[in-house]
């Protein structure tokens, strides 16, 4: 099976306010064309578009393809799970949504200590070993977001674990909060094959400080910032499949080209990235990756990405005054909270993947804008 997998998670919008209002002519064209070029694997998940990626995954894919063409992973929100019964309840519904009859890859979604205590209050991983042996799922994996110690900790217990999807680029490899470098290790020890998600850190390595791409330029004119992130991570030992959620038909066909015939990163390109780490960690921003799970239980209902976004954009260009800026302000705020409406209450923190002080940054983002509101 060919390493580059679809994710369906950032796909192209018509509205880009509503990420329900997906560009399904766009959609249909990026699907075939991803498939006429020999690839097959899809990655969905039970929230991903507000509900809606599992639908769109039916109609895009289930009912115009035959079940040999394509792979699809799924995965099970521990977080909306409150008693063992809503496993069997939610995976039903995840079955009918796909349309399919089984599920090639089934993972506990986003796990972290925290939802390991849920797994192991409902039974989690027996559940999905009881729907592998009723051969609805083929084989069981979870996506994971903390330290290398928890990652261990599960690997230890739940032997029926085969697949391990891990957030890994090469910003992140020795990041002291992410540990991408030291969760590899961890799942390779334990004989894992490994998921990769996050290659392009949500866009970051596609967008690099001007010094940093400079670099990357100067080594090979030819290749883009994007490739690089994809090659690294694709010639790690053990890695099975890149996930890449792209947005546009241009994204999907630069990455396709670049797996049909993928060559691991050589020493020399290695230590060019090393020196773009350095720049692009001089340069940090907010490091979102707009994947907006800090979004949909935020009781004040704010548009945290977007106003990261914007942060962003004022840290680079350095004036919050810019009409521009401002304009995007006024758009991300006219039908979400303002920044200064944030009660504190680190729901967001608590579903960040990236760990991000998200409280602290909305702090910082008020006191930019709302003098003047």
């Amino acid at each position: 099976m060919k390493k580059l997998g679809f994710g369906l998670m950032r796909l192209p919008l018509l509205n880009e306010e509503d990420r329900k209002a997906i560009d399904l002519e766009q959609v249909e064209k990026m699907v075939d064309y991803f498939l006429d070029q020999g690839f097959q694997h899809f990655d969905t998940a039970y929230m991903y578009h507000e509900g809606t990626s599992e639908d769109l995954f039916r109609k895009m894919v289930v009912e115009r393809y035959q079940r040999d063409r394509y792979t699809v992973t799924d995965k099970m929100p521990i977080y909306m799970v409150e008693e063992e019964d809503d496993l069997k309840r939610i995976f039903d519904e995840q079955l009918e949504r796909c349309g399919v009859e089984y599920f090639d890859y089934y993972w506990i979604h986003a796990l972290n200590q925290e939802r390991y205590d849920i797994c192991e209050e409902v039974s989690a991983f027996a559940f999905l070993s009881r729907m592998k042996e009723e051969g609805k799922i083929k084989h069981i994996g979870f996506s994971f977001h903390d330290s290398a110690e928890v990652l261990e900790k599960i690997l230890m217990k739940e032997k029926e674990v085969e697949f391990v999807q891990l957030q890994l680029n090469y910003l992140d490899w020795e990041d002291p909060v992410i540990q991408s470098r030291l969760c590899y290790e961890v799942a390779r020890t334990y004989h894992k094959k490994i998921f990769v998600m996050e290659p392009i850190k949500g866009g970051t390595l596609a967008n690099l400080p001007k010094e940093a791409e400079e670099l990357l330029r100067k080594k090979d004119p030819e290749a883009t910032p994007a490739s690089w992130a994809l090659r690294y991570v694709a010639g790690l030992e053990d890695v099975v499949m890149v996930l890449s959620g792209m947005s546009d038909e241009a994204q999907l066909q630069e990455n396709v080209e670049l797996f049909k015939d993928i060559k691991p990163l050589k020493e020399d390109e290695l230590q060019v990235l090393s020196e773009v780490v350095k720049q692009i960690i001089e340069s940090m921003k907010i490091a979102c990756t707009a994947c907006r799970y800090c979004v949909d239980d935020c009781p004040q209902h704010l548009a945290i990405p977007e106003y990261f976004a914007i942060y962003n954009e004022y840290i680079e260009h350095g004036n919050p005054d810019d009409p521009a800026l401002r304009e995007s302000f006024a758009r991300a705020s006219e039908n979400h909270g303002k920044p200064w409406d944030c009660i504190a209450c680190k729901q967001c923190e608590e579903q960040c993947p990236q760990m991000l002080p998200i409280i602290e940054k909305m702090e910082a983002i008020s006191k930019l804008f709302k003098e003047g509101q």
